[in-house]
C-alpha cells in the first residue's frame, strides 16, 4: 500500500487487525464547532470470516432503534459493505470508554430483544432479509470477547 487513499478505512491495513475490536476511525469538524467522530465496531477477523447479511441487517435495525435509548447523540450505525462490522457516528463525544459502554448495553439490549424494529415492507427496504436469531448469536459472540475491544492490532 504506497498512495494515501482518501478512505480512512483503505489505508487500514486489513491483515494487521484482530477483530472483534472498537476504534476511532476518524473525525470531521463542522463549521460550527461540531466534531463527528465515527469508530470502527469491527465484529469479524477481515478476509477471514464476515456477518451473513439477514443477521447483519438485524443487527443493523436493532443497534439503530436500541442505541438510541442510551445515548442522544448518535448520527449514524451503518453496516460496512465487507460485512465484518458498523460504524457508528456520534457528536462530539470522543470517549472510547464510553463508546465501549453504549455499543455494551445496546447488544445487552438486541439480546433481550422479540423482535427485529421496523421489520417490514413499510419500513425495510428489503424486510424478508432479516434473522432476529442470527443478529442474538452476533451480539452475544462480540459481548463474549469485551475483554479485547481496546486491542486493534495483532500482537
Amino acid at each position: 500500500m504506497s498512495k494515501k487513499m482518501n478512505v480512512e478505512s483503505f489505508n487500514l491495513d486489513h491483515t494487521k487487525v484482530d477483530a472483534p475490536y472498537v476504534r476511532l476511525a476518524g473525525a470531521v469538524k463542522g463549521g460550527h464547532g461540531d466534531i463527528v467522530y465515527k469508530y470502527d465496531l469491527r465484529f469479524k477477523q477481515p478476509n477471514k470470516e464476515h456477518m451473513e447479511m439477514p443477521s447483519l441487517h438485524s443487527l443493523e435495525h436493532l443497534m439503530a432503534e436500541l442505541s438510541r435509548n442510551h445515548a442522544e447523540h448518535i448520527v449514524d450505525i451503518s453496516p460496512m459493505g465487507c460485512q465484518t462490522g458498523f460504524y457508528l457516528s456520534l457528536l462530539n463525544d470522543d470517549s472510547l470508554d464510553n463508546v465501549h459502554d453504549l455499543v455494551e448495553k445496546t447488544l445487552r439490549d438486541v439480546l433481550k430483544a422479540n423482535e427485529v424494529p421496523a421489520c417490514n415492507e413499510v419500513q425495510c427496504g428489503w424486510a424478508a432479509s432479516h434473522s432476529l436469531e442470527g443478529a442474538k448469536e452476533l451480539a452475544s459472540d462480540m459481548l463474549a470477547k469485551k475483554d479485547k475491544w481496546h486491542i486493534v492490532f495483532q500482537q
